[in-house]
């Protein structure tokens, strides 16, 4: 918080060490701790959150990026390669042709799709959500990143998109609510008390926001295609027998074991 209420990175603290700090850079941290010690998340007070490398926006429109979602962005990449794409560390200079449509479904702040945008770069990503204030988030943070193949789309799920992608979307990635309405008083305050409910809490069971993309994604994907979700590690099993239009589906664990990202492949 000091760095961001100062203006300085650390790498300038040696430097500006003996610096008197200005009178509005006091109250910004002031407030900034007030935020803080009243419960609200580091991320919003900050009002800005690294991914992937990508330094994004972030508010109470949309979830805080987290390293489950860092590591679903992984999985899909991997699946990526897997059907042909080409896999580069930072953007290219130049602009290459467009081989594969990918959809980014709830994008919220646009953390997934700016990641596969800028890692695929032979890749046009819609990124959609049902919710204008999100959208408005990520539209920032698109045009933060100067990310030219990212598309945005608002409505709920598939409503989204064009209906000239159905059946030519290589892969489908989504971080959608799985948190059942009955298990929101048990989560951390800080995420029941500030994070926004519609991402969070999908219905009365969890399942529902991945039972409809489980169910819809076969007709928009290529074949060979893929959905790539992440979900609760007790969902896991309810999840995978949710997916009959597919012809492999498993869940990979995250980096703590725990059983995190479903992977359904067509064709």
């Amino acid at each position: 918080m000091v760095n961001e209420a100062s203006g300085y990175s650390a790498a300038e603290w040696l430097d500006a060490a003996d610096v008197e700090a200005p009178e509005r850079a006091e109250t910004r941290l002031r407030a900034m701790t007030a935020r803080r010690v009243a419960g609200e998340p580091l991320q919003y007070v900050l009002g800005s959150w690294s991914f992937r490398g990508l330094d994004l926006a972030i508010d109470q429109r949309v979830l805080i990026p987290r390293p489950e979602t860092e590591w679903v962005v992984e999985v899909a990449l991997e699946e990526a390669q897997r059907l042909g794409l080409m896999r580069a560390k930072r953007r290219p200079a130049l602009d290459r042709p467009t081989l594969a449509y990918l959809a980014d479904l709830g994008t919220g702040s646009g953390a997934i799709a700016l990641a596969l945008e800028r890692e695929l770069p032979e890749a046009e990503v819609w990124a959609t959500d049902v919710s204008d204030d999100a959208l408005a988030v990520a539209r920032a943070n698109v045009a933060g990143c100067a990310a030219t193949r990212v598309r945005l789309g608002a409505g709920s799920w598939f409503d989204a998109l064009p209906d000239e992608l159905r059946g030519h979307l290589t892969m489908i990635v989504s971080n959608p609510p799985y948190v059942a309405a009955s298990e929101l008083p048990d989560l951390p305050p800080e995420v029941a008390q500030y994070e926004p409910h519609t991402a969070l809490i999908s219905g009365p069971s969890g399942l529902e926001a991945l039972a409809h993309l489980l169910a819809e994604a076969p007709g928009w994907l290529t074949n060979p295609g893929g959905l790539v979700c992440e979900l609760a590690p007790h969902q896991a099993e309810a999840a995978c027998a949710q997916a009959t239009g597919f012809s492999e589906v498993f869940v990979r664990d995250d980096l703590t074991g725990r059983p995190r990202v479903l992977v359904a492949r067509l064709g």
